[in-house]
C-alpha cells in the first residue's frame, strides 16, 4: 500500500570504513579514525495514532528492494514479536529497544520503508528504479542471500530506523543537537549488541550517527550490565534503559574529522570475503597469551595517532596556504608512494609521514597475521597494496576494519582515481576487484527530503 506523504519524514545514515584502529578499537585504551561513506541507508517512517480499543504497536518495516522485505512487529507489554514468525534481527532489536525505552501510553500504527544505495551490496542481477535525485538497486532474491560488502549495513539500518522511530515520540527531533545525537547513538549501540548477541567495539554504529570520527569506545560493561527484559517488567526495563541512555556518561570519543581536500578514500571490494568473529577471536586469543603483544599493540596506536594526526596538519595547511597546498597535491597526483617517500620536497613531509605510519601499521598486522593465525593481511591483499603503492596519485592503502579478504581501502589524489582505475583494469592481481563509487560523507545521521523516495513508496 502506497503511504500518503502526510505526516512523513525521512533520514539516512552513512556506511563507514575504520582506515586506523584496526582491533585497537575493542579497547578503551586506543583510538581509531572512522570514516563516514556516501553510501547511506534511508528510512521513510509514517505514524498512525491507534483508536481506542487497540492493545499493541504496530510497526511495519518494509525492505522493497529484496524479495519478501516485509516484517511486521508487534509491541505489547514489553514484548515484541513478529506477526509472521519471520526473522530479522536487527529490525526487530531496534523496534524492541526503542519502544521499550519511549514505554508508549498510546498505541500507534507505524510503517517504516527502508532504502539502502547499491554500495552495501553486491549489484548482480539487479534493477534500477529512481524517485527524485537518487536511484536504488532492486534485487531478486531475499535480503539474507544478496552478498553484503562490508560497509556496515547492519549498524546503518539499526542507526536510521532507532532515528525513525525516535522522531515518532520526538516531534522536535533536532539533529543538530548533541544531546539527541547521543541519544540516538545509545540506543542503537544497545540495539545493535543485543541482535549481534555480543557487545561489539561500535565504531559502526558511532559513524552512522556522528559521521568521520576519531573514536574511542564506550565501556562493553554499560550494556553487559543491562538486565534481560524477559526477566524483569516492562516497566523495569523501561527505567533501565531510560537511565543507562539519558543519565549515564557513556565516555565515548567522538571528535568530527574530515579528509582533506583533494584526496579521496576509495575502497575495493574483494570477491570472497572473510569472517570477520572468526578473525577476532583468533587475535583476541593471541593478544591474551602472547605477552609480545602489548609492544606490537603500542607501535599500531603510535602509528595511527600519527597518521590522523598527519591528516589533521594537511587539513590546516589546505586552510593556511591553499596555493602550497595545491602544488603538493601535483606533485602526488605525478608521483608515486615509493618516489613521494624519495622526494627531498620538505614539504611533503605530512604525506611521507602517512606513508610511513601506513607501512609500519601493515608491517604490525603482518606479524599478527603470522603469529595468531588469523589472516588480517594476507599475502594476496599485500600483493594488491603493494601494486597499488607504484601507481601515481595513490598515497596509501590498507586492509580496512578486521582485514582478511573482503575489501582494501586507499588514500588517493582525488584526480587520479581514473588513473587507479585504468591502470588496475587490465592487471591479473585485481580481476576480482571492484572499485566502489564512494566518497567520504563526513555527517552522520541527517534528514532527507522526501522526494528522494516518494515515488516508490
Amino acid at each position: 500500500m502506497a503511504l500518503g506523504s502526510e505526516g512523513l519524514r525521512a533520514y539516512s545514515a552513512p556506511g563507514k570504513a575504520l582506515v586506523a584502529g584496526g582491533y585497537l578499537v575493542l579497547d578503551r585504551a586506543y583510538d581509531s579514525y572512522v570514516v563516514a561513506l556516501s553510501s547511506r541507508m534511508h528510512a521513510v517512517v509514517k505514524k498512525d495514532d491507534g483508536g481506542a480499543g487497540e492493545e499493541e504497536t504496530v510497526v511495519s518495516v518494509k525492505s522493497p528492494q529484496f524479495l519478501d522485505g516485509e516484517w511486521v512487529y508487534l509491541f505489547k507489554d514489553g514484548v515484541c514479536t513478529e506477526q509472521n514468525g519471520k526473522v530479522n534481527p536487527f529490525a526487530q532489536s531496534t523496534v524492541s529497544t526503542v519502544l521499550a525505552y519511549i514505554n508508549p501510553n498510546q498505541h500507534s500504527k507505524i510503517q517504516i520503508t527502508v532504502f539502502s544505495d547499491s554500495g552495501y551490496h553486491s549489484q548482480e542481477n539487479t534493477t534500477t528504479r529512481s524517485s527524485g535525485s537518487r536511484q536504488y538497486s532492486y534485487h531478486s532474491q531475499k535480503i539474507t542471500d544478496v552478498p553484503k560488502t562490508g560497509l556496515g549495513s547492519s549498524a546503518g539500518l539499526v542507526t536510521v530506523l532507532t532515528t525513525a522511530l525516535y522522531s515518532c515520540y520526538s516531534p522536535d527531533l533536532d539533529l543538530k543537537s548533541k544531546q539527541q545525537l547521543q541519544i540516538i547513538h545509545n540506543l542503537a549501540q544497545i540495539a545493535h549488541c543485543q541482535a549481534q548477541g555480543k557487545v561489539g567495539s561500535g565504531f559502526d554504529i558511532a559513524a552512522a550517527t556522528f559521521g568521520s570520527i576519531v573514536y574511542k569506545r564506550f565501556d562493553p560493561s554499560l550494556i553487559n550490565n543491562l538486565k534481560p527484559a524477559n526477566e524483569i517488567t516492562p516497566l523495569e526495563d523501561h527505567k533501565q534503559l531510560v537511565k543507562l541512555v539519558n543519565e549515564t556518561k557513556w565516555g565515548i570519543r567522538n571528535d568530527k574529522v574530515a579528509l582533506p581536500n583533494g584526496i579521496r578514500l576509495i575502497m575495493g571490494d574483494i570477491k570472497g570475503g572473510s569472517n570477520t568473529p572468526k578473525l577476532v577471536s583468533k587475535v583476541l586469543k593471541w593478544r591474551s597469551e602472547d605477552p609480545e603483544s602489548s609492544k606490537i599493540y603500542n607501535e599500531l596506536d603510535k602509528s595511527n595517532m600519527k597518521y590522523v594526526e598527519s591528516l589533521d596538519k594537511i587539513n590546516k595547511l589546505c586552510d593556511t596556504n591553499p596555493y602550497e597546498y595545491e602544488k603538493l597535491l601535483d606533485f602526488v597526483k605525478t608521483h608515486n608512494s615509493i618516489q613521494v617517500m624519495e622526494s627531498d620536497e620538505e614539504k611533503l613531509q605530512f604525506f611521507k609521514q602517512i606513508i610511513k605510519a601506513t607501512s609500519i601499521v601493515r608491517s604490525n598486522f603482518r606479524k599478527i597475521t603470522i603469529k595468531s593465525g588469523a589472516e588480517i593481511e594476507p599475502e594476496p591483499q599485500t600483493r594488491l597494496l603493494d601494486e597499488c603503492n607504484k601507481i601515481n596519485g595513490v598515497i596509501s592503502g590498507v586492509v580496512p576494519g578486521a582485514g582478511g579478504y573482503d575489501a582494501i581501502s586507499l588514500l588517493v589524489e582525488e584526480r587520479s582515481v581514473d588513473n587507479l582505475i585504468q591502470s588496475t583494469k587490465n592487471n591479473e592481481l585485481f580481476q576480482n576487484v571492484t572499485w566502489m563509487d564512494l566518497h567520504e560523507e563526513a555527517d552522520g545521521i541527517q534528514k532527507e527530503q522526501l522526494g528522494d523516495y516518494i515515488e516508490l513508496l
